[in-house]
C-alpha cells in the first residue's frame, strides 16, 4: 500500500475513492488471481472505512468467486470501526494483549523496534526490544489462544540491521527448546494465577 500514491492523497482531499477502484482494489484481484495466497492480512482500519476500502464487495468475491475461495483466510482490517468483529483471526491493535483467554483465534502485531514498523536510521539499541521483552509477550500471546506477528524493518536495499539479527537468532533459539509448548497447543484453564508467573 503506497500511502503517499497522489490519488489516494487526493481521495482523503476531495472525499471519493479513486485510490481504492483505480489501484488498490485491482491490485488485491490481481495478487489473489496470480499468487492465491492462503491468508490475507489487510490493514486499512487505521484511517479509512470499509465503505471507502469496498471491502465488503471485495471480501465478498474473494469468499465466492475466487480462485481460492475454499481454503483463504483473513484477519479483521477491513475498516475503521469495525476491527475485532469479522475474519478468520483477530488483530484488534497493535500490541494487543487480552490478559486472558480469547475463544476466536486472535494474533499479537507488534514490531522489535519500538518506535516504528519500518526501518529507521536512527534507531538507538534501546529501542530494540530485548529478548526477554520477546519471550515475554509470546507466552502472553499463546496462553491467552494468540498468534505473535513480529516486524521488522529491513532498509532500501533489504538489509536487516545486526541488532535484529541477533535478537531474532536468540529468540529463535527459545522457541527452538520450547517449540513443544509453543506450536499446536491450546490455552489450558488456569493461567495468569499471578502477575509473574504465566
Amino acid at each position: 500500500m503506497d500511502w503517499f500514491h497522489p490519488l489516494y492523497l487526493r481521495d482523503a482531499k476531495n472525499n471519493k475513492s479513486d485510490f481504492v477502484e483505480q489501484i488498490s482494489y485491482p491490485q488485491m484481484e490481481e495478487l489473489v488471481n496470480l499468487y492465491k495466497p492462503d491468508v490475507i492480512w489487510s490493514d486499512g482500519d487505521w484511517d479509512k472505512t470499509d465503505g471507502y476500502w469496498k471491502s465488503k464487495e471485495f471480501l465478498a468475491w474473494l469468499y465466492n468467486d475466487s480462485p481460492i475461495k475454499d481454503k483463504i483466510v483473513v484477519n479483521d482490517r477491513w475498516g475503521k470501526g469495525i476491527t475485532g468483529k469479522h475474519g478468520g483471526f483477530l488483530t484488534y491493535s497493535d500490541h494487543y494483549d487480552p490478559g486472558h483467554i480469547v475463544e476466536r483465534k486472535w494474533e499479537n502485531c507488534m514490531t522489535l523496534d519500538k518506535k516504528a514498523w519500518g526501518y529507521r536510521r536512527d534507531m538507538k539499541a534501546s529501542d530494540v526490544c530485548t529478548v526477554h521483552e520477546l519471550i515475554t509477550q509470546l507466552i502472553r500471546t499463546i496462553s491467552c489462544n494468540g498468534n505473535l506477528l513480529l516486524n521488522y524493518g529491513p532498509d532500501k536495499y533489504g538489509t536487516i540491521d545486526p541488532i535484529f539479527v541477533e535478537r531474532l537468532t536468540e529468540f529463535g533459539k527459545f522457541i527452538k527448546f520450547y517449540e513443544e509448548a509453543i506450536f499446536e497447543t491450546k490455552p489450558w484453564i488456569h493461567q495468569n494465577d499471578s502477575t509473574l508467573i504465566w
